[in-house]
């Protein structure tokens, strides 16, 4: 019973962090689109995928990966990404 808790804590936990980092992402991708020019196509940023990977500090975080669609002109649809690890800003970048 104890080990059902801990298992369902940690489910919680995890649904949580990647419920924050989306938004991160999200935000990440309408300020570059913004100060870009471009129009962010669909509103949102889609996952892609995740890996563990350490930081400067040595330390253990998920390495997150999304994905948004975005157009500079209205007509042509490109793709774009954002990196985040843990919930610091990685990378991000335009077609």
């Amino acid at each position: 019973m104890l080990a059902l808790l801990i298992g369902l804590v940690g489910v919680a936990w995890a649904w949580h962090a990647n419920l924050g980092a989306r938004e991160r992402a999200n935000v990440a991708a309408l300020e570059t689109c913004q100060r870009t020019g471009a129009q962010l196509l669909d509103g949102t940023v889609a996952f892609r995928g995740f890996r563990p990977a350490r930081g400067s500090d040595g330390r253990l975080r998920m390495r997150r990966t999304y994905v948004f669609d975005y157009s500079q002109d209205g007509v042509t649809r490109r793709q774009g990404f954002v990196i985040l690890h843990g919930h610091s800003l990685e990378s991000i970048g335009l077609e």
